[in-house]
């Protein structure tokens, strides 16, 4: 059948995994083409509906069909007068016209292609907003739980990737969560910066309006706003080229861009930690970790935000390389440069947050691993207590400080000559002149005295600042991600 041949013709070219293989389908139906001509034709049907509002000679009846057949568009016919014309915005004009006969003196009147191009990308960068915000609020709500869960649990705080100072494992989880709270501002900021190019003409002096309606400037201004709200924006730019400017596509890529770096981090992070065996990700009951070996739990999910979310911080130099090169009112470089990057960073942080959604509703902590970890570490760590309270019991600071770096270069010559377990305390225990302090050394080494202020940050941070974040987004938090592997 001509069905299974399309489906088989589908597996002879390459087709883009972010699509094919990971996006959603929201994501995939932004940038898709039917989305984008649909709109184009919207945006006709805007400029016609102003237009005749406005006093231009244009009749209800060609509203009425364009109207009609704003959704049934014919691809392969776009596809063939593409071919014929090389210009793809000319295409649908001539395929719009083609079922609109009575409006197709008056589709695309006094526009330039950017008309129809520019706005609709700008529709789609602020759909794609939209789409990403509640994603992000979702991960940093399934992540605020886990801190407010496991705020009071002490685990080794590591500084150069070396055992510092203790903290908590919710403490950890908040250093995340606020780098994510800053991407969730940085991207409604980026959402809410955007405006609509408008009616602008071909370089943007809006040359065919002030034409079309007899030099009236009111006119031509009133046209711009009614089509800017008409497609459901504030604001036009005053200034443009043919084309808005693409510091915009900047601004919005330098934001996913630095979303990709924060969810970068999380999952080496978190991908250390299952190193250690502290940590894990979600792993289903059948899933294989390695083809060879089979106690491995390879954290297979990081390591796929990890991924994608290095092709996502790189996509941001596009824009920048493109926005550089900008001569004068446009050039045309721009074009085939941004249907790549545009809708590939918007589809590759979508995936990267629905992949950090699923991690962060299952993150499995083993307690009893990152108490041993304590254990081993902590004994060099309460030497300063120690000390502090051989001093209160009448003993020698200088003199016990002698004593303790003596028994603690034993102690860790154990650790790493003989690979054996940090013995200080037997070491301690066993010299008479710690006897003063010995009923104190369990109380000296609970490891709840060592995490400072860590719980108390916890709660105050995720009242003060995670709360109100996600305040807006309360009624879209209870989608859960079962992930395809």
């Amino acid at each position: 059948s001509l069905e299974m041949e399309a489906s088989v013709d589908e597996f002879m070219k390459y087709r883009s995994p972010l699509v094919s293989r990971y996006a959603s389908k929201e994501m995939a139906y932004n940038f898709s083409d039917r989305k984008k001509f649909t709109t184009w034709r919207k945006l006709w049907i805007f400029l016609a509906k102003a237009e005749k509002d406005l006093g231009l000679p244009i009749t209800d009846a060609q509203l009425v069909e364009m109207e009609a057949h704003a959704e049934d568009i014919d691809f392969a016919r776009a596809a063939e007068e593409e071919r014929k014309l090389r210009h793809d915005v000319m295409a649908h004009v001539h395929t719009f016209a083609h079922c609109c006969p009575t409006a197709a003196p008056i589709i695309h009147l006094g526009a330039t292609s950017c008309y129809v191009g520019d706005n609709t990308d700008l529709i789609m960068l602020r759909d794609g907003f939209d789409i990403l915000l509640p994603k992000l609020a979702c991960v940093i709500d399934r992540l605020a739980n886990f801190a407010e869960k496991y705020a009071d649990l002490p685990t080794l705080g590591f500084t150069h990737y070396q055992p510092a100072q203790l903290t908590t494992v919710g403490k950890r989880a908040s250093l995340w969560l606020q780098d994510l709270v800053m991407d969730m501002r940085n991207l409604q900021r980026a959402r809410d910066d955007l405006r609509f190019r408008g009616v602008k003409g071909t370089t943007g002096t809006q040359a065919s309006f002030l034409q079309l309606f007899q030099g009236d400037h009111d006119k031509v201004e009133e046209l711009d706003k009614m089509v800017t709200e008409m497609a459901g924006f504030k604001k036009s730019y005053l200034v443009t080229g043919q084309t808005y400017s693409r510091k915009v596509d900047i601004d919005s890529l330098s934001v996913l861009a630095s979303l990709g770096a924060t969810v970068h981090k999380i999952c080496t992070d978190i991908r250390l930690l299952a190193n250690q065996k502290e940590i894990e990700e979600p792993f289903e009951k059948e899933q294989i970790g390695s083809s060879a070996m089979p106690y491995k739990r390879n954290p297979m999910r990081a390591e796929r935000c990890c991924s994608l979310a290095r092709h996502l911080v790189a996509l941001v130099f596009d824009a920048l390389q493109t926005a550089s090169v900008q001569w004068l009112e446009r050039t045309l470089d721009d074009s085939a440069n941004r249907r790549i990057s545009l809708p590939e960073s918007f589809l590759t942080a979508d995936i990267i947050l629905s992949t950090l959604q699923n991690i962060t509703e299952g993150l499995v902590v083993y307690p009893k691993v990152i108490e041993r970890h304590i254990r081993q570490e902590l004994p060099f760590m309460a030497t300063e207590n120690i000390i502090m309270a051989m001093v209160k019991a009448g003993g020698n600071r200088q003199e016990c400080h002698e004593k303790i770096r003596v028994l603690s270069q034993q102690a860790a010559a154990v650790v790493k000559q003989d690979g054996g377990d940090n013995d200080l305390l037997d070491r301690v225990q066993a010299d008479p002149y710690f006897t003063p302090v010995l009923n104190q050394l369990d109380a000296l080494l609970d490891p709840k005295t060592f995490t400072g202020r860590a719980p108390q940050q916890v709660s105050r941070f995720l009242s003060e600042e995670v709360k109100p974040v996600l305040e807006p987004y309360k009624s879209k938090m209870d989608v859960k991600i079962e992930l395809e592997l």
